[in-house]
């Protein structure tokens, strides 16, 4: 598949698997924040089962297209793929968009001490990231996040093929309608790191959960459930309800019954 930019100067992409002895970036990531980053928007799309089995999230890997007859691989710290259309055994080295699957809905950048990289508009080659995500890719929304400060911004691409920021909402999310959820900002402590996160949020602004929090909430649900059994003992003896009864009712033992009133 061949696609044209259409601009003054002309830009030729094809969609091709990357050559296996192509030599891929094996640098380290910028800190040790995005990879907890990373993972905490990964893990929270698979508790709530809004992480389908052909799907893709990506971390630091090679996203790849051919640029006037060049290999171009760029590796953002987190993006989803709906989609793929191949084993993951295929794509385990890097992704091709296009021949292998879909193109990423959203790709992600987490500012560091090298920023400024997540702003390049370059066209030539390496060409740089926005003109990658943006002209090349076409991806439709990319997002920037300065962690230290909780600063997002989050760009959608526009009728003319452009990314424009978008204003955030009245709880300071941001609709990603391919997802059919919200990206927003939380500030909070996982991972022994206390600071700022991204966040998602469902259609009905309900928090997605991690599953740390999960099991903090079903614990906390039946401490409560076991307190109101506990409470509607001496209420339901009081009634006359005999022991054994209140024991039926409430599905406990009759020595707990005993041990309640």
């Amino acid at each position: 598949m061949v696609t044209q930019i259409q601009s003054q100067t002309q830009y030729e992409i094809t969609w091709e698997k990357l050559p296996e002895d192509f030599v891929l970036d094996d640098e380290p990531v910028d800190n040790i924040n995005q990879p907890l980053l990373a993972a905490a928007l990964t893990e929270s799309l698979q508790v709530a089962g809004k992480l389908p089995a052909n799907a893709l999230t990506i971390t630091n890997y090679g996203i790849c297209a051919t640029l006037n007859s060049q290999f171009v691989v760029k590796a953002p710290d987190w993006g989803y793929v709906p989609s793929i259309e191949v084993s993951r055994q295929e794509v385990k080295r890097s992704y091709t968009p296009r021949l292998q699957g879909d193109i990423p809905v959203i790709l992600m950048e987490f500012l560091s001490d090298t920023e400024g990289s997540e702003y390049s508009n370059k066209p030539t080659y390496s060409p740089g990231k926005w003109f990658y995500y943006e002209q090349v890719l076409q991806v439709p929304n990319y997002a920037i996040f300065e962690p230290d400060a909780g600063v997002l911004e989050v760009y959608q691409l526009n009728d003319s093929g452009h990314y424009k920021l978008q204003p955030a909402d009245a709880n300071n999310r941001y609709w990603i309608a391919e997802m059919n959820l919200f990206l927003g900002i939380w500030q909070g402590s996982r991972d022994n790191r206390n600071g700022y996160w991204l966040r998602w949020w469902d259609e009905n602004g309900e928090l997605l959960l991690w599953g740390s929090e999960l099991a903090a909430k079903e614990r906390q649900r039946a401490e409560q459930a076991e307190q109101a059994r506990r409470d509607a003992v001496p209420q339901l003896l009081q009634m006359g309800l005999s022991v054994e009864q209140v024991a039926q009712a409430l599905s406990l033992s009759i020595e707990e019954v005993q041990a309640m009133s």
